[in-house]
Protein backbone atom coordinates (compact mmCIF):
# COMPACT_ATOMS: atom_id res chain seq x y z
CA UNK A 1 0.00 0.00 0.00
CA UNK A 2 1.33 3.27 -0.96
CA UNK A 3 1.08 6.90 0.70
CA UNK A 4 -1.68 9.24 0.49
CA UNK A 5 0.06 12.75 -0.48
CA UNK A 6 -2.41 16.24 0.08
CA UNK A 7 -1.63 19.01 -1.63
CA UNK A 8 -3.12 22.50 -0.64
CA UNK A 9 -2.52 24.62 -4.08
CA UNK A 10 -2.42 27.92 -4.62
CA UNK A 11 -1.27 30.17 -7.56
CA UNK A 12 2.55 31.33 -5.55
CA UNK A 13 2.37 28.86 -2.69
CA UNK A 14 1.84 24.91 -2.28
CA UNK A 15 1.37 22.99 0.78
CA UNK A 16 1.66 19.52 0.97
CA UNK A 17 1.31 16.71 3.62
CA UNK A 18 1.41 12.90 3.31
CA UNK A 19 0.57 10.05 5.52
CA UNK A 20 2.83 6.93 6.22
CA UNK A 21 2.84 3.84 4.70
CA UNK A 22 -0.07 2.38 6.53
CA UNK A 23 -2.01 5.19 6.26
CA UNK A 24 -2.43 5.87 9.82
CA UNK A 25 -0.79 9.15 10.42
CA UNK A 26 -1.28 12.63 8.53
CA UNK A 27 2.14 14.30 8.77
CA UNK A 28 3.23 17.62 6.82
CA UNK A 29 5.51 17.54 4.46
CA UNK A 30 6.69 20.49 2.71
CA UNK A 31 5.84 23.82 1.22
CA UNK A 32 7.09 25.12 -2.09
CA UNK A 33 6.42 27.93 -4.68
CA UNK A 34 4.20 26.32 -7.18
CA UNK A 35 6.47 26.43 -10.20
CA UNK A 36 8.76 23.64 -8.40
CA UNK A 37 5.91 21.23 -7.30
CA UNK A 38 5.74 18.98 -10.25
CA UNK A 39 9.81 18.45 -9.82
CA UNK A 40 9.35 18.16 -6.02
CA UNK A 41 6.90 15.51 -6.86
CA UNK A 42 9.07 13.19 -9.47
CA UNK A 43 12.05 12.82 -6.86
CA UNK A 44 9.38 12.46 -3.82
CA UNK A 45 7.80 9.35 -6.18
CA UNK A 46 10.99 8.21 -6.94
CA UNK A 47 11.91 7.46 -3.49
CA UNK A 48 8.46 7.37 -1.91
CA UNK A 49 5.15 4.85 -3.26
CA UNK A 50 2.17 7.12 -3.73
CA UNK A 51 -0.43 5.92 -4.39
CA UNK A 52 -3.47 8.90 -4.13
CA UNK A 53 -3.03 12.12 -4.81
CA UNK A 54 -5.72 14.31 -2.82
CA UNK A 55 -6.04 17.98 -4.03
CA UNK A 56 -7.74 20.87 -1.66
CA UNK A 57 -10.59 22.19 -4.14
CA UNK A 58 -12.19 25.18 -3.06
CA UNK A 59 -15.12 25.84 -2.81
CA UNK A 60 -17.57 28.25 -1.45
CA UNK A 61 -20.03 28.20 1.26
CA UNK A 62 -22.93 27.22 -1.50
CA UNK A 63 -20.75 24.72 -2.76
CA UNK A 64 -19.64 25.79 -5.78
CA UNK A 65 -16.36 26.23 -6.94
CA UNK A 66 -14.70 29.18 -5.99
CA UNK A 67 -12.60 31.86 -8.19
CA UNK A 68 -9.17 30.42 -7.08
CA UNK A 69 -10.52 26.94 -8.68
CA UNK A 70 -9.11 28.52 -12.29
CA UNK A 71 -5.70 27.51 -11.06
CA UNK A 72 -6.63 23.93 -9.84
CA UNK A 73 -8.58 22.55 -12.90
CA UNK A 74 -5.52 23.18 -15.40
CA UNK A 75 -3.35 21.61 -12.50
CA UNK A 76 -5.61 18.84 -11.68
CA UNK A 77 -4.86 17.96 -15.66
CA UNK A 78 -1.40 18.24 -15.42
CA UNK A 79 -1.16 16.06 -12.32
CA UNK A 80 -2.82 13.39 -14.01
CA UNK A 81 -0.88 13.65 -16.81
CA UNK A 82 2.20 13.76 -15.21
CA UNK A 83 1.65 10.59 -13.27
CA UNK A 84 -0.68 8.60 -14.79
CA UNK A 85 -0.35 5.77 -12.58
CA UNK A 86 -1.48 7.58 -9.49
CA UNK A 87 -5.18 8.46 -8.86
CA UNK A 88 -5.89 11.93 -8.20
CA UNK A 89 -9.48 13.11 -5.89
CA UNK A 90 -10.44 16.68 -5.32
CA UNK A 91 -11.19 17.05 -2.04
CA UNK A 92 -13.13 19.99 -0.77
CA UNK A 93 -10.83 22.50 1.42
CA UNK A 94 -13.07 24.63 2.80
CA UNK A 95 -12.17 26.50 6.04
CA UNK A 96 -9.16 24.77 5.69
CA UNK A 97 -6.83 28.24 6.13
CA UNK A 98 -8.95 29.35 9.00
CA UNK A 99 -8.84 26.20 10.73
CA UNK A 100 -4.90 26.25 10.35
CA UNK A 101 -4.83 29.89 12.18
CA UNK A 102 -6.87 28.43 15.03
CA UNK A 103 -4.90 25.37 15.39
CA UNK A 104 -1.28 26.90 14.99
CA UNK A 105 -3.21 29.80 17.87
CA UNK A 106 -4.26 27.22 19.97
CA UNK A 107 -0.75 24.88 19.82
CA UNK A 108 1.34 27.97 21.01
CA UNK A 109 2.96 28.87 17.82
CA UNK A 110 4.16 32.60 18.39
CA UNK A 111 2.42 35.26 16.38
CA UNK A 112 5.72 35.91 14.19
CA UNK A 113 5.52 31.89 13.13
CA UNK A 114 1.60 32.49 12.63
CA UNK A 115 2.56 35.08 9.73
CA UNK A 116 4.75 32.30 7.98
CA UNK A 117 2.26 31.80 4.64
CA UNK A 118 3.83 28.47 4.81
CA UNK A 119 2.75 27.33 8.31
CA UNK A 120 -0.52 28.05 6.75
CA UNK A 121 0.23 26.23 3.64
CA UNK A 122 1.56 22.96 5.18
CA UNK A 123 -0.91 23.12 8.43
CA UNK A 124 -3.62 23.04 5.47
CA UNK A 125 -2.57 20.30 3.34
CA UNK A 126 -2.08 18.10 6.90
CA UNK A 127 -5.82 19.18 7.48
CA UNK A 128 -7.52 18.18 4.03
CA UNK A 129 -5.20 14.90 4.46
CA UNK A 130 -7.15 14.28 7.93
CA UNK A 131 -10.20 15.08 6.26
CA UNK A 132 -9.84 12.93 3.74
CA UNK A 133 -8.68 9.95 5.64
CA UNK A 134 -11.59 10.22 7.90
CA UNK A 135 -14.04 10.39 4.59
CA UNK A 136 -12.42 6.74 3.11
CA UNK A 137 -12.30 5.10 6.76
CA UNK A 138 -16.32 5.98 7.29
CA UNK A 139 -17.22 5.37 3.77
CA UNK A 140 -15.14 2.24 3.64
CA UNK A 141 -12.81 2.38 1.03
Amino acid sequence: MGRILAIDYGSKRVGLAVTDPLRIIASSLEALHSKDLIEFLKKYMQKEKVDIIVVGEPKTLMNVKSDSARFIDPFVKHLERTFPEVEVVRYDERFTSVIAQQTMLLGGMKKKDRKIKQNVDKISATIILQDYMEFIKYKGA
